[in-house]
């Protein structure tokens, strides 16, 4: 673990490669598990608000889990998320032709009706973020899923942290990217 401002990053997201691989997963992240995507306090109001331009995006599953739990959900714990449908996918996820998950809220966003690209989480993925009141740590999440992108990550040597730079820097800036390339380029040369 190494400290840059008010972050603790894994070495994990320096020594680990990764990049997705549609193809092989079908983009299984967005369907499996037994919860939505994490969401930050200011996505909340975002989702809210750009719901209306998104929803034309959206399938009629996910429209009717929207419109039934809302934009987001918050857990017994606390903790924001999207809803699901049916207690499975995210209800903004939408499927290809091939059947490959892809994200409503992108969709939208790549078709210029939206500014907000989606939740940083999954921007950011497998990069997971956990706050804590002094810090936050930065830490690579395996998950068995994702074994594709690690062998094709592997294989074109991209580590996580370059697969992840346009959201590592959405997240925290470029300066502090430009302190994780420094730290990592000293990391890998030892």
């Amino acid at each position: 673990m190494f400290q840059i401002d008010q972050t603790i990053v894994s070495e994990e997201v320096i020594q680990k490669d990764f990049v997705c691989n549609l193809s092989a997963c079908k983009g299984e992240c967005c369907v499996a598990g037994e919860a939505g995507a994490p969401l930050e306090p200011n996505e909340v109001a975002i989702l809210k608000a750009i719901y209306p331009k998104v929803k034309p995006f959206l399938r009629e599953e996910g429209i009717a889990a929207i419109e039934a739990q809302g934009t987001h959900i918050e857990t017994d714990l606390e903790e924001l998320e999207t809803p699901l449908v049916n207690g499975a996918e995210c209800a903004y996820v939408t499927f290809t032709k091939e059947g490959v998950a892809s994200c409503g809220i992108e969709d939208a966003y790549n078709a210029g009706e939206v500014d907000f690209r989606k939740p940083i989480s999954c921007h950011l993925y497998p990069v997971r973020l956990q706050e804590y009141s002094k810090f936050t740590a930065v830490n690579y999440h395996k998950w068995p899923i994702c074994d594709d992108a690690c062998s094709l990550g592997k294989e074109l040597q991209v580590p996580v942290y370059k697969f992840t730079k346009e959201a590592l820097i959405r997240k925290f800036g470029e300066q502090w990217y430009e302190e994780l390339e420094a730290v990592a380029d000293h990391f890998r040369k030892d």
